[in-house]
């Protein structure tokens, strides 16, 4: 539900950062930032105690696809937290290097209990994970050497 964990959570102040948002009607202790620029995401997702990303419904659906804002949010060493979907831990372990939420009500569970040291232990587990599995330079490499063995395979058979 939109808020709800703010309005669970009143006396914690909350900033929602994103198109969408003018309309909905939200607690008194959100602040809507509005649209965060690529340049501005480093910043944004290292200030705030946690960061909550929440997939698009059909990315959720299929699993296995985490959006561009994960691994920003953990490259910023940033406590994130974000919904379940099938195959997180195959990027980020939960509770160690994430905080998966099921429902507003897990957002401000986590919120409620997080202290600032294990926030900060989350993030820093969550950047050590994205710099030795999840880099560009990685993936890159990983592309190369499938498709060197594809064409190994292929001239073989040929």
């Amino acid at each position: 539900d939109d808020g709800r964990p703010a309005a669970l959570l009143p006396e914690r102040q909350f900033l929602i950062g994103g198109n969408g948002w003018e309309s909905k009607d939200m607690p008194g202790n959100v602040r809507h930032r509005g649209h965060v620029y690529t340049a501005e995401h480093n910043a944004f997702n290292c200030t705030p105690k946690a960061v909550l990303n929440v997939a698009r419904d059909s990315m959720a659906h299929i699993g296995f696809s985490p959006a561009t804002r994960v691994f920003e949010a953990a490259g910023a060493a940033a406590c994130l937290i974000t919904d379940a979907w099938e195959g997180i831990e195959q990027f980020l372990i939960p509770d160690e290097e994430v905080l998966v939420a099921r429902d507003g009500q897990d957002v401000a569970e986590h919120m409620a209990t997080l202290t600032p040291e294990r926030a900060h232990a989350i993030g820093q587990a969550a950047l050590a994970r994205v710099l030795s599995e999840h880099t560009y330079a990685l993936r890159g490499a990983q592309v190369d050497a499938l498709l060197r063995e594809y064409a190994t395979r292929t001239a073989e058979a040929a």
